[in-house]
């Protein structure tokens, strides 16, 4: 059985969505109105898509890992609840998504290191789009830091055996 905590956690991560979803949402009335900054925008939605998955995948994963006894719940959540459900009744959930599911404080850790890193990348390209290129170094030093910024990428999914 779920308690109330189970919901904080996806609440706190939901929040940021609905804020992403607003900032699309104004990235579409620049597209229509000036086209001025609608690159700003959809950048912004990411980054907070990117903070409320880390809100997700944290809060969900303290609460696997400290709370709840999932062997226990999933029993009771078959008997009693056949179709748990997220999102005002409209998706059911029946189990968490694999990529949810922590059993280890490590696969926490290494769950939000990706992301946290998704969002320093998402960072790094918001602030180059804002700097200026004026000299062949400019340029190169940008190239260099999106080759850096891949190449750190690639070894951390080698690292944790992801494909």
């Amino acid at each position: 059985m779920s308690t109330g905590s189970d919901y904080v956690a996806v609440d706190y991560g939901s929040q940021f969505y609905f804020q992403g979803c607003t900032y699309v949402v104004a990235s579409y009335q620049q597209y229509f109105e000036s086209r001025a900054k609608v690159i700003f925008w959809l950048v912004e939605s990411i980054d907070v898509y990117l903070l409320g998955t880390v809100m997700l995948v944290f809060g969900m994963g303290l609460y696997e890992l400290f709370i709840s006894n999932l062997d226990i719940a999933k029993v009771q959540s078959e008997e009693k609840f056949a179709h748990r459900s997220n999102l005002f009744g409209l998706f059911t959930l029946k189990e968490r998504p694999e990529w949810l599911e922590v059993k280890s404080v490590n696969e926490l850790k290494t769950k939000l290191g990706h992301v946290i890193v998704m969002l320093l990348l998402i960072g790094l390209f918001d602030k180059s789009k804002k700097a200026a290129i004026n000299t062949p170094v400019d340029l190169l030093c940008f190239s260099a830091s999106v080759l850096l910024c891949s190449g750190c990428l690639y070894l951390l999914s080698k690292l944790n055996g992801s494909d």
